[in-house]
């Protein structure tokens, strides 16, 4: 596909949650058959390999396996689509791009290497390479709140200034790369979407998609049809989140498997709730009642229910 930039990169992403079989391998005919699903659903596009992703636990056979299939899937539909070639070794982070290339998609997502913090120029050597490793295709820094180096204001403007092949963020907050969103394409967390569009970001790697794929993208299209009417809808997705995910967090379940839960909340989907080891998932029994309280606080942001009880495609 035609390589992104900092003004085609924009709305809703809906990210490719990993089906697991019993023995934790993923169940590429599930995983198709969401792709088809999250395909038809008017996302701006779709990306792999975020935290929701699971990147961090797949093998290398997996990982090629993942991205022929998005690529064939989201091509055949003319959907634009982001490869996460990332991993907490930067060499094993190199190999994958240099795999992800060939495919052509339109960015691949990065993560600064992991297991210790690297300086500035640390960073900024990091990505220069990672750059010469994609081979043209630009690259979106993939810097959520749980990397352990964290691209506050200082290192985004040195990035902005030096490494042009970076075309895309993914932060906490858009007032982390404030003054910069002319030079990125600044993504943040789906619940703030409405707020932080206001502000200046340009879209966002959504959790909210994970929910509702089409709710979400309907959910865009508003902030410009009716800003009012988004930032009240913001609103009830936070007291949401606050009231039924935060407390999963709490109670010790990682990012993947509130992300499973979202997504087996809104019913569009045969995902189910099962990560992969040493993480658990939040357990099924739990999810009729939270998918009951969403229906009730956001029921303009869901799709309508495909069955009482099992979820599609299993």
């Amino acid at each position: 596909m035609r390589p992104l930039d900092t003004r085609t990169l924009n709305g809703v992403w809906s990210t490719a949650l990993l089906p697991l079989r019993e023995d934790e391998g993923i169940d590429f005919r599930r995983l198709a058959d969401t792709l088809d699903a999250v395909l038809g659903s008017g996302v701006h596009g779709v990306y792999t390999n975020g935290s929701a992703g699971e990147f961090h636990t797949l093998g290398e056979a997996e990982y090629d396996r993942l991205h022929d299939l998005v690529a064939e899937r989201c091509t055949a539909a003319g959907t634009p689509f982001q490869l996460g070639a990332g991993h907490p070794s930067g060499q094993l982070s190199l190999d994958r791009i240099r795999r992800a290339a060939p495919l052509r998609p339109g960015a691949i997502q990065v993560v600064l290497p992991d297991w210790l913090p690297l300086t500035e120029d640390e960073a900024l050597d990091a990505l220069r390479r990672m750059a010469g490793a994609a081979d043209g295709v630009p690259l979106v820094l993939y810097n959520p709140g749980c990397a352990k180096t964290q691209a506050g204001p200082a290192l985004l403007a040195r990035i902005a200034a030096e490494i042009p092949e970076v075309v895309g963020l993914k932060v906490p907050s858009v007032t982390v790369a404030e003054g910069l969103t002319d030079r990125f394409a600044v993504f943040v967390a789906g619940h703030t979407l409405a707020s932080a569009h206001r502000a200046g970001a340009a879209g966002s790697y959504s959790n909210v998609a994970c929910m509702s794929p089409a709710g979400a993208a309907r959910w865009f299209a508003q902030m410009t049809a009716d800003p009012a009417a988004a930032l009240a809808l913001e609103a009830r997705i936070r007291a949401f989140l606050d009231a039924h995910i935060t407390p999963l967090a709490r109670a010790g379940y990682c990012d993947p498997a509130l992300d499973k839960t979202l997504c087996a909340i809104g019913g569009w989907s045969g995902t189910g709730t099962r990560v992969r080891w040493p993480h658990r998932p939040v357990p099924e029994d739990r999810i009729p009642a939270l998918r009951a309280a969403a229906r009730r606080a956001l029921p303009e942001l869901l799709d309508d229910p495909l069955g009482p009880g099992t979820p599609p495609h299993m």
